[in-house]
């Protein structure tokens, strides 16, 4: 079930999504040759702590998962398109880093991601960090009432597929409010014209996640969390919460 929210309610949402935001300049700004995955979710637990704030990540177990998430964030490095578990691994010159991370704030939610190198950056890295951002604009672009789910999933693969780049079937965004995860789901490609319509109060975490090598195969390592591309290719993802209005999309988790 979908539920729609008020404008009281965005505004509220509004306020959770400003930490996330926060949370993740700060984790940009501290992201460093020599750094550990660890020290920078302690930053983004800093953040949250500041602002009265909770994770929804820490402690969060899907179906899938073999143990429950330990972080606040979700960091992952290179070959890793999603769910990458902070440990001691620290950053190198070049390292292309994902990062996600949530907040939950007066009861409710907001979700995020950014990728960006670490150092001195590859052309090809900054292409496909710049892919996921503009098939993010777009599927944003398409969040307008009257419209469908399958807009915004058709504005996101149009834009990944042109520049050559694989989707990982099966993930991709969801509906959002007093839980991280709620109806509807939001796939990464689709075809226009389909699935629920887009009405005022719907808001959704849009997230466009994009393989480098051009295949869609993925799998999850060791740890049960984090998915890697099979072909050992470089991954980003890009990801804001965002209100469906009647005057537009809405960005709650704006930086």
């Amino acid at each position: 079930m979908v539920e729609l929210k008020t404008d009281a309610s965005m505004d509220a949402m509004y306020e959770a999504g400003q930490v996330v935001g926060r949370a993740l300049t700060a984790v940009r700004k501290a992201a460093d040759v020599g750094v550990s995955l660890l020290e920078l979710d302690e930053v983004a637990r800093e953040v949250l702590r500041e602002a009265g704030a909770t994770s929804p990540f820490l402690g969060y177990r899907p179906s899938f998962a073999p143990t429950p998430f330990p972080a606040v964030v979700c960091a992952s490095v290179n070959d890793a398109i999603v769910h990458g578990i902070p440990t001691a691994y620290r950053l190198r010159d070049g390292d292309l880093l994902s990062v996600d991370c949530g907040a939950v704030l007066g009861g409710w939610a907001g979700d995020s991601a950014v990728s960006f190198v670490v150092g001195e950056p590859r052309a090809a890295d900054l292409r496909l960090v710049e892919t996921a951002e503009r098939a993010l604009a777009a599927g944003i672009g398409a969040a307008v009432v009257g419209n469908r789910i399958g807009d915004i999933a058709h504005a996101i693969g149009t834009v990944c597929r042109s520049a050559g780049y694989g989707i990982p079937d099966g993930f991709g965004g969801h509906g959002i409010g007093r839980q991280m995860h709620e109806d509807p789901g939001v796939p990464n490609e689709g075809r226009p014209g389909r699935g629920m319509k887009l009405r005022h109060g719907m808001v959704l975490a849009i997230e466009p996640m994009v393989l480098g090598g051009g295949g869609d195969g993925f799998h999850a390592a060791p740890d049960g969390w984090t998915l890697r591309t099979d072909d050992g290719s470089r991954a980003a993802h890009a990801e804001h919460t965002v209100a469906v209005t009647d005057t537009g999309p809405r960005i709650l988790t704006a930086r």
